[in-house]
């Protein structure tokens, strides 16, 4: 299996290879790099496209210690060194966003585009942070139960036929890998100040019923980024990407051929 030593962790990659342009995309929060399968089905043929595995999830291994999306950016930057890119399109659905930021603002004459899916620079407000750190705690303790795992099935993904495929892969995990990743999204700083910073141009694709990141952060993200068109809003919820690719999949197709070269 194809993996990375990056900042000594081993993180795991899925690269469809070729000569064209490279985009990278990163998964949200407790899922992986298998939520892209419909972009990179859609990509493949013109495109070079990598996804990846993120600290914590799926088949990366990675050292269990605390770590912030700044950290994440690194592994990211990492990945293109280990596998000769210079620059590419680099992009993410919710925490996915967070990290493609941090990218951009690390390294940004790596950046060409940012593909940003459901996602905003902010952080939770209190009363979300409050609710979401009693999920960690509860799964934690007793693991992803039917209540607590539909709940936040519902929450991410919100469809009958992929709710049930995310829910095995949860309960096929150790409970407490849970800890790491929920500070580090619990903990994260705000970056909304430094969207200027950004210049490059910017996707920003949102659901119109995801509750998870409402619409609001999203119109603020696109707002702050002076290459941004606006939101992009397609019918769905929070892991849209995956559950109306479709749509999706045309914007980031329009998107990537007006890029300049």
């Amino acid at each position: 299996m194809p993996h990375a030593v990056v900042n000594d962790q081993r993180i795991y990659f899925e690269d469809t290879g070729g000569d064209g342009p490279a985009v990278v995309l990163a998964h949200g929060f407790l899922m992986d790099h298998e939520m892209f399968a419909p972009q990179v089905a859609a990509l493949r043929e013109a495109y070079r496209v990598i996804t990846w595995d993120e600290r914590g999830f799926g088949q990366t291994q990675y050292d269990g210690q605390p770590f912030d999306y700044w950290d994440s950016a690194a592994d990211c930057l990492g990945l293109l060194d280990h596998l000769g890119i210079e620059r590419a399109v680099v992009g993410g659905m919710s925490q996915g966003g967070f990290i493609s930021l941090r990218v951009a603002l690390t390294a940004p004459t790596r950046v060409r585009g940012l593909i940003l899916l459901d996602t905003e620079a902010g952080v939770p407000d209190p009363d979300r942070l409050v609710a979401e750190e009693g999920m960690v705690d509860l799964w934690i303790s007793v693991g992803p139960v039917d209540d607590l795992a539909n709940a936040v099935a519902g929450l991410i993904i919100d469809d009958p036929e992929e709710n049930p495929r995310w829910i095995a892969k949860w309960r096929g995990a150790p409970k407490e890998a849970m800890l790491q990743p929920s500070k580090c999204l619990h903990g994260r700083d705000d970056i909304t100040a430094r969207l200027g910073e950004i210049t490059c141009p910017a996707l920003v694709v949102h659901g119109t019923r995801d509750t998870a990141i409402e619409m609001e952060k999203a119109e603020i993200l696109a707002a702050g980024l002076v290459g941004s068109g606006g939101v992009v809003k397609v019918d769905g919820s929070h892991a849209v990407s995956l559950t109306n690719p479709e749509p999706v999949n045309a914007a980031i197709i329009d998107f990537l051929a007006d890029l300049p070269t």
